[in-house]
């Protein structure tokens, strides 16, 4: 079938992104589901700091590749060996697929899956296939889903079944932003009721995160960013101390508002930097957590010996250490009941032709969660 999808062809092109195009709107053909895959009518995908980190080349990928990962949609068609999903039902995208048996999958780790981190690397979907051409070219998968574009084929093991009454803009949102900063919170950091978090970086995951410790029942939560906004943002999801981040006494004053440091601090800036300081707003004992996705090449420089001495730990989180099967469901709960009011993250909705001007929203700070929703 011919579907519209914006395809990435040249990494690190200059800002800003409405004059240069990095996104290409391309008509381009996809191939149905094979063994193991579902064809998707795309619903809604969220623009998120890991596809513009591919666009301005901090995380190279393979060329050309249809881009986007955060995605809720219906499905439209089952291949062969799919008995668990039928037209109509409703899913989200899930970003790493799990095989379901190897080692970290076997021990109940599927964020780590070792030939769902092969494929994205690669650029195709988990079956080893690559179903979508430009020109009788083969374009690459982004993350197993290439969330920018009218329908999808993805693996099955990518996808999580959810009810039809949730709005489809929130589930696309839950499937990366809240998956991975509540995940964060409630996974990798572990957070009880009554405890203390401090979180770095305020995009939409870090937000996420935000409201993922006021649902846990932190009695402190301490918010960082470098725009004033966003910190009274966090304030109105449950923050309950806002610092900026280029304050040059950052750390001492985290400290003295919670009496030598947080429990847990969360970093979602995906800067060396802002992970120290993150380590260094812990208290002793405590645990810092990582999620944030920095260039490569970036450095990180702790002093050793508190790890030992102080008894710290330092921990990174990818989907947020979590089970999507599980969790998907998990927030989606939170989220009817009130407990996580995701929608607030949504900042605008736009359309596939505007993807571009978006992202130089997302790179300004100018915008939270931009939803491209198709018709």
């Amino acid at each position: 079938m011919k579907i519209r999808a914006a395809v990435l062809h040249e990494m690190a092109r200059p800002r800003p992104y409405a004059t240069s195009r990095p996104l290409a709107i391309e008509t381009v053909d996809l191939d149905g589901p094979g063994p193991g895959e579902v064809l998707v009518k795309m619903a809604a995908a969220g623009l998120c700091h890991s596809d513009l980190s591919v666009i301005n080349g901090d995380r190279p990928r393979p060329l050309p590749m249809a881009l986007g990962h955060e995605a809720s949609g219906i499905v439209e068609e089952v291949g062969p060996m799919v008995d668990d999903l039928q037209k109509g039902d409703h899913v989200v995208f899930v970003f790493v697929p799990s095989c379901g048996h190897c080692a970290p999958c076997a021990e109940g780790r599927p964020a780590l899956c070792e030939p769902g981190a092969a494929h994205n690397g690669a650029g195709d979907l988990l079956t080893g296939a690559r179903r979508l051409r430009l020109n009788g070219k083969m374009v690459h998968h982004h993350c197993g889903v290439s969330a920018f574009a009218e329908y999808s084929v993805a693996s099955r093991r990518s996808l999580v079944k959810i009810d039809r009454e949730t709005p489809l803009d929130i589930a696309a949102m839950i499937g990366c932003a809240v998956i991975t900063g509540a995940g964060a919170v409630f996974n990798t950091g572990a957070l009880k009721p009554g405890g203390s978090a401090a979180v770095v970086g305020l995009g939409g995951v870090g937000l996420a995160a935000v409201m993922g410790a006021a649902a846990a029942g932190c009695e402190t939560i301490v918010a960082v960013d470098r725009l004033d906004d966003k910190l009274a943002f966090a304030r109105d999801l449950g923050a309950t101390h806002t610092f900026n981040a280029d304050d040059n006494d950052l750390v001492a004053k985290v400290k003295e508002a919670t009496k030598g440091g947080v429990e847990a601090a969360f970093e979602f800036a995906g800067s060396a930097r802002a992970l120290e300081a993150s380590y260094m707003m812990t208290r002793r004992g405590g645990t810092t957590v990582t999620a944030g996705l920095p260039n490569p090449k970036a450095m990180l420089s702790l002093p050793a010996v508190t790890l030992t001495a102080e008894e710290r730990t330092l921990r990174g989180s990818y989907l947020g250490s979590g089970v999507p099967a599980r969790d998907i469901l998990r927030f989606l709960a939170l989220h009817r009941r009130g407990k996580m009011p995701v929608e607030k993250l949504l900042t605008r909705t736009i359309r596939l032709d505007d993807i571009n001007d978006g992202f130089d929203r997302l790179a300004d700070g100018a915008a939270i969660r931009q939803i491209v929703t198709f018709g």
